[in-house]
This record gives structure tokens, sequence and C-alpha cells, in this order.
């Protein structure tokens, strides 16, 4: 069994009307896992409950034009292709 080490947790609340310009993570040795808590019923592409995992080295933007707000848990993790040598060099 492989256990995944959790890097940093934080929530994130983003109002309507937000943008964050492009913008990239400090460095591929994490993966970013979004779960939805509170998501519109439109104006967002995630679901409440679901989890979007991604590489945030590479930019990207975010536009919350809902109605509401969203509310998403953040957790990420160690990139499972880091060898033990990068792990603790990092």
């Amino acid at each position: 069994m492989e256990i995944v080490l959790l890097f940093q947790i934080k929530f994130s609340v983003m109002h309507p009307g937000t943008h964050v310009w492009p913008h990239t993570g400090p460095t591929n040795c994490r993966l970013r896992l979004h779960l939805g808590l509170v998501i519109p019923k439109t104006g967002c592409q995630w679901e409440e409950g679901k989890v979007l995992i991604f590489d945030d080295s590479f930019e990207h933007e975010v536009w919350q034009d809902a109605d509401s707000f969203r509310l998403i848990f953040i957790i990420d993790v160690w990139h499972p292709e880091l060898t033990r040598f990068e792990f603790v060099f990092k």
C-alpha cells in the first residue's frame, strides 16, 4: 500500500465576478486536488463532492461567473512520480 503525503490543505472561496489572472504554481513536485464543497448550479463545471486533480505548474486562470459563491477544499500532495531522492531534496 502506497502512502500519499500531504503538502498543504486550505479552503478557497470565490465570489461572483472573481477573476484570477493567468498564473502558475511554484513547482511541478506536487499535484493539486480540488474537492467541490459548495458549487453553483450554473456557471461552474465542477460538481459538489467530486475531485479535480491537476498539475498547477502549468499556466491556468479562473473565472467565477456564477450568481453565488463557490467553496472548494484544496489539497496539495507530493507528485507520485517523485523519486525518494527528489522527495528528500525537493
